[in-house]
């Protein structure tokens, strides 16, 4: 059985999800990503970063919710979310960086500047361009699900199941505006292990 340190609100849910999908026993020890309990020496010791999620899987430790998901989908479940061959594992490894590089950044600034940060404290026009950039990235996503249901063609991978966790508030930050990636995400979120991960 795998441990994973994290609460579902939070980066925990991607591998929560990809366990899910994959049927693996888990056992879930809640850690609050803004908790004074992941600053401390034990869990320190395990992720040096101080943030969730974490997984424990035998004597491999590992952080970074991204990897987490790569990890559990190569080496679990008979390899039902990984690729096939060379050329999908080289897809799967340039999606999940993209959700890292080119998707979170302007996601993360759209949900701290509508909803996380106290009202105070956010900026409309941190908001705009977010919006702005995200733009470019569903269009990104718009043209290359042209004539096929995910990303890598007719089967649901881990690149799926990264990309559309990072971007879970699609249809609220302007991605209704992109039919073929709205349907594509609604399919993703939809599936019974995403509504078990995320609570649905």
């Amino acid at each position: 059985m795998i441990t994973l340190y994290g609460i579902t609100r939070s980066r925990a849910v991607r591998p929560l999800w990809t366990a899910e999908e994959l049927g693996i026993p888990y056992e879930l020890v809640e850690r609050h990503h803004a908790g004074p309990e992941i600053k401390r020496p034990d869990y320190l010791a395990l992720n040096p970063n101080g943030k969730v999620p974490t997984l424990v899987d035998g004597d491999l430790v590992l952080f970074e919710s991204l990897a987490i998901d790569l990890y559990l989908a190569k080496n679990h479940g008979g390899g039902a979310l990984w690729a096939h061959d060379a050329q999908e594992e080289a897809l799967i490894f340039q999606w999940t960086l993209w959700a890292a590089t080119e998707a979170e950044p302007p996601a993360r600034q759209w949900f701290r500047h509508t909803s996380f940060l106290p009202p105070e404290q956010r900026d409309p026009a941190q908001v705009q361009a977010a919006l702005d950039e995200l733009r470019s990235r569903f269009a990104v996503l718009e043209m290359t699900l042209d004539g096929r249901t995910y990303l890598l063609g007719e089967r649901f991978t881990v690149a799926d199941l990264n990309v559309a966790a990072v971007l879970q508030r699609l249809a609220l930050m302007g991605g209704t505006d992109y039919p073929r990636a709205l349907a594509w995400h609604r399919r993703c979120m939809a599936r019974p292990a995403a509504m078990r991960a995320f609570g649905g």
